[in-house]
């Protein structure tokens, strides 16, 4: 009898040909558990980028809106005292970096405060922590208060000089953007201290073991 005409032949090929199937449709579920280990999906970066995006953007209103204050409330030199000769308000127009430093050299604080801007904005899209999209969020704010201060100011487009206004004790005046930054710098130290990477990755751990922690290389950590 030919056995193709054989009903129990028909019935194991059958079978094994379902088991195969099988077997491929699982070994393809594996894989691609596997490359959803190795390439996280791209929503919870876009989420963390916005929320830093969120922190920049408040920090930059709330800068340019007391620089304008400051500019039409301590005209003429006025002075306002905060906490008695230790803080006060006093308006200066500043050319040059940190403490006055490269007043003839505006141009270049312009250059590298877009550079800034840029470099900080690249680096939250990468982010997949929430402390450090907060942290960037606020250098990201402060350095683009800065750079529209640069370009927009008087006395010219790219050579504008910064609006400071927060005086302490004479050592130096600053304004919200510079406090922000601050902020954020310090942020970033007390993360890095503590182990925490800005583009950490969890892997979950198999059943019965041990979880696995890796860092932005793809390597474990233990």
């Amino acid at each position: 009898m030919n056995e193709n005409d054989d009903p129990e032949a028909k019935t194991v090929a059958a079978a094994d040909g379902a088991v195969a199937a099988g077997g491929a449709a699982a070994d393809g579920a594996v894989a691609s558990a596997g490359d959803a280990l190795v390439a996280p999906a791209p929503g919870p970066t876009r989420r963390l980028f916005w929320s830093a995006l969120g922190v920049a953007l408040g920090l930059l209103v709330v800068d340019q809106s007391t620089k304008w204050w400051a500019v039409d409330a301590l005209a003429d030199s006025k002075s306002i005292p905060v906490f008695g000769d230790f803080i006060r308000f006093w308006l200066v127009y500043n050319p040059g970096a940190a403490f006055s430093m490269g007043t003839g050299v505006t141009w270049i604080f312009t250059i590298f405060a877009g550079i800034a801007v840029v470099a900080i904005a690249w680096y939250a899209w990468r982010v997949r922590s929430t402390p450090w999209s907060y942290a960037l969020g606020l250098l990201l704010g402060g350095a683009t208060s800065h750079f529209g201060d640069r370009l927009f100011r008087e006395p010219a487009f790219g050579r504008g000089h910064v609006v400071d206004f927060i005086d302490y004790s004479g050592f130096f005046v600053g304004n919200v953007a510079d406090i922000g930054i601050f902020a954020g710098a310090v942020s970033i130290v007390v993360l890095s201290f503590r182990g925490i990477e800005a583009t950490q990755v969890p892997v979950p751990a198999e059943a019965g073991s041990d979880p696995v922690e890796t860092g932005s290389d793809g390597k474990s950590r233990d």
